[in-house]
């Protein structure tokens, strides 16, 4: 299947060129606009008990959102700082768009000054409604005017866009670390600049299209900010993984024929087919996040199917193409021996005592994933945010200098009519006795509804108020009531994931077993590939808990211990790196079914395949994991976490996976590696067909096979 488009790139090479140019140029072009439509909500499920909660309220009691300015440094008795206090309040409060200026000289409020009597904070109250454009930043210049040494603005949609901001930045960032050292290892790797030179070009037409048809997603659903960090980090990893596959076995085919066009052939019908399926699988895994019913989840799973596949698609139409043009320039590979080298001495070992390697590479990637079992998750707030965030500073300042419990939000209780003043009384009692409830309030301007807010001991989404909102739902109410707040939102987003991951993993490992069955004719190396992960994703999310949420060894990443992980962090490091490691399985495996069809012996076959395509995973590895290292380095929480998730997953999957737990578990399976019962061989079979390219000669030192016509399954009519 893949014979007949390898040669009409080659054939039509400067019209594959222009298309992917004009693609280019339309993506950075048009499709940028995407970033206008962008938003930054996370962990809204509109189906879920708190939502319809928060909505009932809004509508009973429309309220806008908050601006806090923190004035520190200057006593609060200062007559200059009243002054300048009470006339920044007053020109606030004569703006249309703001409801309510609260400050401590207007309400004589005591929660409103700090302990020490240094600091103060003004609240602002926006209305609600879709504000004009500029009204935050109006608010906040007037609030940086009063006469104080130290001002700080956030909360609210300051915070919002801190992160957003943040999440852009760090994207930047990421970008200016890594890629210098990703050109320059790419350089020394393909041994010439114009060959290093291809991946990056595949990357930059994989992200443009992708903006593209993230422009198009957009006209029907959410994209979130965040999805284009995704997208950069995917669209640089693959498009180094599939233009090393290609270009290398490229200049292997060259070391054999130097004749370009056959070299380009042949290494589309190996290299290419490798890419086809790895593609595919990657998608496959990340096509597992469009179950969810958040808009971010769904997001991140459109942005990475999306620049997946368009990644593939540029690397097996694009690259003949500039093979055929440039291929000439790009150096044959030398002569290697295939029977020495480092990866041929591991494989050795693992296949000499492959039970202990199993065991102790097993025993080793469960202990490492125990800090899992104790997980908490929470959303992401100020915390997440660097220490010099002004949104922070205002967050630690409040818990320090003003007291912890100012500003621990409610489990708020919403009943949609009212309740007799005998059944509500015995009803709030009943909640103040729930352990862990600092006190019961009812509020007073809510129309038609009963409002009460339960406040919880310790942090809005704790351990305590989390507990809370289970026991205050199963609680017999005097009328149907929903509960709502910080801690009812993210037990429902919980639950929403719990309920949805069984069917995202189930799509995963259904997409997953079918299209290895299909590549190697196999029903146990799927089956292993799968198990595989399991071990290697254990460990990443072990380390992510035993670092960001217990602290061990945050600083050497830059991160606090916050007691949690991003709700959202081990949903997308799963879809990711779960394909990611299909990427190398798939690999792997195309060399050593090469020599096995070849051969028929295992042995040799897993040796071989380790010593031909080590380098090559390596080398990937290496590179993604300092694409990924990037964002690591970034500033705000969930995308640490995201990054250094990917880090040790892809490097925990190349090295204990793939050079030791893969070879010694074949050296047990031995034949049994490629069975299938004969059902499921006919069905591959009938369903497998064959590109046929002309005959190969052994590569020159590096693996002795007879010399046959090399045949390739792919999926598809026989071309």
């Amino acid at each position: 299947m893949l014979a007949p488009l390898a040669r009409f790139s080659l054939r039509h090479r400067w019209l594959v060129l222009f298309t992917w140019i004009a693609v280019l140029v339309a993506g950075f072009g048009i499709g940028t606009s995407v970033f206008d439509r962008l938003t930054g909500d996370v962990g809204e499920i509109e189906s879920s008990d708190s939502y319809a909660g928060s909505r009932a309220l809004h509508q009973a009691a429309p309220s806008g959102e908050h601006i806090y300015a923190v004035l520190d440094g200057r006593d609060v008795t200062d007559a200059g700082l009243r002054r300048s206090v009470t006339l920044t309040a007053a020109g606030l409060r004569a703006l249309p768009t703001v409801a309510e200026v609260v400050e401590p000289y207007g309400t004589r409020s005591p929660d409103l000054i700090a302990r020490d009597g240094r600091a103060l904070v003004i609240a602002v109250e926006l209305k609600p409604g879709e504000l004009p454009e500029g009204t935050v930043d109006e608010v906040e210049r007037r609030l940086r005017t009063i006469e104080a040494p130290r001002i700080l603005v956030g909360g609210g949609l300051v915070q919002d866009e801190e992160m957003d901001e943040q999440a852009a930045s760090d994207l930047a960032r990421a970008e200016i670390l890594s890629m210098p050292i990703v050109l320059l290892l790419l350089v020394v790797l393909f041994g010439g600049i114009i060959a290093a030179g291809l991946p990056v070009l595949i990357a930059l037409v994989g992200v443009a299209s992708t903006l593209l048809a993230l422009l198009g997603i957009s006209a029907v659903s959410d994209v979130s900010v965040y999805s284009i960090n995704v997208t950069t980090m995917l669209g640089l990893g693959l498009a180094v993984d599939y233009a090393l596959l290609i270009v290398y076995r490229f200049r292997e085919e060259r070391a054999v024929d130097p004749d370009v066009p056959g070299a380009a052939l042949r290494t589309m019908a190996t290299a290419g087919r490798t890419v086809a399926f790895s593609g595919l699988t990657v998608g496959a895994a990340l096509a597992g996040l469009l179950v969810f019913e958040d808009a971010f989840l769904r997001s991140m799973g459109f942005a990475g199917l999306s620049v997946v596949l368009l990644a593939m698609l540029a690397a097996i139409t694009l690259l003949p193409a500039l093979l055929g043009l440039i291929g000439s320039r790009i150096k044959p590979a030398r002569a290697a021996r295939g029977d020495r080298g480092i990866f041929v001495t591991v494989s050795r070992i693992a296949r000499r005592r492959p039970i202990v390697v199993i065991g102790v590479g097993t025993a080793v990637l469960l202990l490492a994933g125990t800090p899992f079992l104790g997980v908490r998750y929470a959303d992401a707030d100020a915390r997440s945010l660097p220490a010099g965030s002004e949104s922070r500073q205002i967050d630690e300042i409040a818990k320090t200098r003003f007291g912890a419990q100012t500003d621990v939000d409610p489990i708020t209780v919403v009943a949609r009519q009212p309740i007799a003043p005998a059944q509500l009384s015995t009803y709030v009692e009943r909640l103040r006795g729930l352990s862990g409830v600092r006190a019961v309030t009812q509020r007073a301007d809510t129309a038609e509804l009963t409002v009460l807010d339960v406040h919880p001991h310790g942090d809005s989404q704790g351990a305590t108020a989390m507990r809370l909102v289970g026991e205050v739902r199963s609680q017999a109410a005097p009328a149907p009531v929903l509960v709502t707040g910080d801690a009812a939102y993210l037990a429902d987003y919980q639950d929403s994931i719990a309920t949805r991951l069984p069917w995202a993993i189930g799509l995963l490992a259904m997409a997953t077993f079918v299209l290895l069955f299909l590549f190697t004719g196999s029903v146990l190396i799927p089956v292993k590939a799968l198990l595989m992960n399991v071990l290697s994703l254990g460990a990443s999310f072990g380390a992510l808990v035993w670092v960001f949420q217990d602290g061990h060894l945050s600083w050497l990443v830059g991160a606090d211990a916050l007691g949690s992980l991003s709700i959202t962090t081990p949903v997308l490091v799963l879809a990711i790196a779960f394909g990611l490691s299909m990427d190398y399985e798939v690999f792997l495996l195309s060399r050593i079914q090469e020599v096995w069809k070849h051969t028929g012996d295992n042995d040799l076959a897993v040796e071989r395949g380790l010593q031909q395509t080590g380098r090559i995973i390596t080398s990937a590895a290496v590179l993604m994991a300092i694409v990924f290292a990037g964002f690591v380095a970034g500033g705000f929480s969930p995308i640490k976490q995201v990054g250094l998730g990917m880090v040790l997953a892809v490097l925990v999957d190349a090295t204990v996976v793939r050079m030791l737990l893969v070879p010694a578990t074949m050296r047990m399976l031995g034949k049994w590696n490629w069975w299938a019962p004969r059902p499921l061989r006919a069905l591959h079979n009938r369903i497998g067909r064959y590109d046929r390219v002309a005959p190969i000669r052994p590569m020159p030192n590096v693996v002795a096979m007879p010399e046959r016509e090399l045949t390739v399954v792919t999926s598809g009519k026989q071309c």
